[in-house]
């Protein structure tokens, strides 16, 4: 059974729009894609769409979404119009629908007018499968009259989580997309996004007044990415160990909170071997084009970013996500977690976080703007996020559930691979509130966990000196526990709610739920840490665990595989785009172990649909006959190797 790769979609007319054994949807997609099946729920979304329905669909990064607007814009008459904040990422979209042979145009503030004249000629004689805008354009009288100078065959509005007004991607002016239907009552209208609890799905409805549109919901399960979390000990070190051991080569992304810790930690892993680029907003627009255009095409380039990027990379090879910084809600990891591993190969989710992270995330959301009840929900969301990092059961299930989708333990989480013991933590609990409570009602005075765990331990610095707190009766209580195992008590009292950080200070108080503690009237149970394996271990029960991945490429296939990655990264150079867009490294590992001698044998490959079987088919079969045996050595076959998966 053949599947659609992920990323962008599309596809022109090539002859007669449908064959006696398929429907025109399907043979849309078999044609342009050189797909057979459609990817699940995505059918029934196309076709309701072409039907001429409203549609609000979320679908995980790497499922196929676009799909769902391209070849309805196909299939109907006129011109779909793609709704897009993604105006730095334009190019490379319409590039990658005109490999597909689908004739696809933009209009935003990069181009000169006489480029805009050119694509508006396009769209008004009918001449373009689809047309990108920025939401901002359609402030503009003439975006609208051009609009209504020809035939438009939907609306599709991408990344629609950027109108959920709270949200850390909320563009103003998606709020005035809810005036297409007034306009253009009678053409259709998908929102799409990856990500989205009830309640989102229920703003976006309502600003987009996509009310009586139908919802479609995907699952949010991505089974190839492996999601670990570990507490934070050394960051900077334990990322690189990770890279260095498993990841070796790889394009990732590496997320960090602040500015400042984007640029250290990309200095850092430059420093030690890693090609690291930072990307944040910080920078000038040039410097931040360049360097996200590098890492679209280049080959295992590392961008370490704050959130401002990532929203509609179309990167598919992308082997790894990390966190440097606790994420501020499950919604948020989830979403940036997914640009790994689009193209449905093994990839792994990491996360490092501790318990500064927890104090510094509760200070923003006390001391950040909106009024109490918005405080309240992000605060929730940080409750909801602490309990996924606290988890002791699979940590997919546990995801899965946040979204609604009931699982099964997955086997492929470090919660599966490693089981975590959990622990009485009761009265360790109750040295650490005490130690809070004598402080403040002895001595009128507040410290933030660092101190009260040098109270703790029984440690004579300065500062405990300087407040004579070693004379409290708490002090050197805690012996029993070394420091990280203080901190890690406190890190799981804050995420249990049963200990809070004041605002201000950064200070520990006590919350309506400690007394329960420190009366014995509750029990506090905790996770603890196991040792972790060694890298090559996790990565070998990934590979026995994860039944869904796909197999490791034979090893006679792996140097025909290296040379058809090098014939696309010199053809994609000569080109201009990005190595994926000639083809994702899932149909060349296919190619590669299925060796097609004709034409005919290549079309039946994933991803080789009727324009790239005409424009790179015989190129393709030249470089399998040149990795025949007998044939002359190729004088540096990994040189050049290009990005991109799918």
């Amino acid at each position: 059974m053949r599947f659609p790769g992920t990323g962008v979609g599309g596809g022109s007319y090539y002859g007669p729009m449908t064959s006696p054994e398929m429907p025109e949807t399907l043979d849309t997609l078999r044609r342009v894609f050189g797909y057979d099946t459609f990817r699940d729920g995505q059918r029934e979304i196309i076709e309701h769409v072409v039907a001429g329905g409203d549609a609000l669909v979320l679908m995980p990064t790497g499922g196929g979404k676009s799909l769902c607007y391209q070849i309805p814009a196909l299939v109907r008459k006129g011109t779909g119009i793609v709704i897009s904040p993604l105006i730095a990422l334009m190019q490379d979209q319409v590039d990658a629908l005109r490999a597909l042979g689908v004739q696809a145009g933009f209009l935003n503030s990069t181009q000169d007018l006489d480029e805009r004249r050119v694509v508006e000629a396009q769209f008004v004689q009918g001449e373009l499968d689809l047309l990108y805008l920025a939401p901002e354009r359609l402030k503009l009288a003439s975006t609208v009259e051009l609009l209504d100078r020809a035939d438009v065959s939907l609306f599709a509005i991408d990344e629609a989580h950027c109108v959920s007004q709270w949200g850390h991607d909320f563009r103003p002016d998606y709020l005035m997309l809810s005036g297409l239907h007034e306009r253009w009552p009678d053409i259709p209208r998908i929102a799409l996004t990856a990500t989205a609890t009830e309640s989102t799905r229920g703003e976006i409805a309502s600003r987009l007044k996509l009310d009586q549109a139908r919802h479609f919901v995907a699952s949010f399960d991505r089974p190839n990415i492996q999601y670990r979390i570990e507490p934070k000990t050394d960051a900077k070190r334990q990322l690189l160990r990770l890279l260095q051991s498993e990841h070796k080569g790889d394009a990732g992304i590496v997320y960090c909170l602040s500015r400042n810790s984007v640029e250290k930690h990309a200095a850092f892993l430059t420093e030690n071997g890693i090609e690291a680029i930072p990307y944040h907003a910080g920078l000038d627009a040039e410097t931040r084009a360049t360097n996200q255009a590098r890492f679209l095409r280049e080959d295992g380039l590392v961008i370490v970013a704050t959130i401002a990027f990532g929203m509609g990379i179309d990167k598919p090879d992308v082997r790894f996500v990390a966190h440097l910084d606790l994420p501020k809600s499950v919604e948020g990891y989830y979403q940036e977690t997914g640009r790994a591993g689009r193209d449905g190969l093994p990839s792994t989710a990491w996360l490092a976080y501790g318990l500064q992270d927890v104090v510094n995330l509760r200070k923003m959301i006390d001391g950040g703007e909106g009024d109490a009840d918005h405080r309240r929900r992000q605060s929730a969301h940080l409750d909801s996020m602490l309990a996924l990092c606290e988890a002791v059961e699979c940590r997919r299930a546990r995801l899965l559930a946040y979204f609604g989708q009931p699982a099964e333990p997955c086997g492929n989480c470090d919660t599966c691979l490693t089981p975590p013991e959990t622990w009485d933590a009761t009265v360790p609990a109750q040295k650490v509130l005490s130690t809070v409570v004598r402080l403040d009602r002895e001595r009128r005075q507040k410290f933030g966990a660092g101190h009260i765990v040098d109270i703790l331990l029984g440690k004579k610095n300065a500062k405990v000196i300087q407040f004579d707190h070693d004379s409290l009766k708490v002090f050197g209580i805690g012996a029993e526990l070394r420091d990280v195992e203080w901190r890690a008590v406190i890190r799981q009292l804050l995420a249990q709610g049963l200990v809070a950080v004041e605002s201000n200070h950064g200070t520990l108080v006590l919350t309506d739920t400690s007394g329960e503690v420190l009366r014995g009237r509750r029990t506090v149970m905790m996770r603890r840490e196991p040792e972790r394996p060694a890298a090559k271990t996790v990565k070998t029960a990934k590979a026995a665990k994860s039944a869904k991945a796909p197999a490791e490429l034979p090893a006679e296939a792996m140097p025909i595989f290296e040379r058809l990655r090098a014939w696309r990264a010199a053809t994609a150079k000569e080109q201009g785009v990005p190595a994926y867009v000639i083809f994702h490294d899932a149909t060349l590992r296919e190619i590669a172990t299925a060796l097609p001698a004709t034409l005919d044998e290549l079309s039946r490959v994933n991803g080789v649909g009727e324009n790239k079987l005409a424009k790179y088919g015989d190129q393709v079969l030249q470089t399998l006959a040149d990795s025949a045996p007998g044939s002359a050595p190729d004088p540096d076959p990994g040189s050049g190797s290009g990005s991109g998966s799918g």
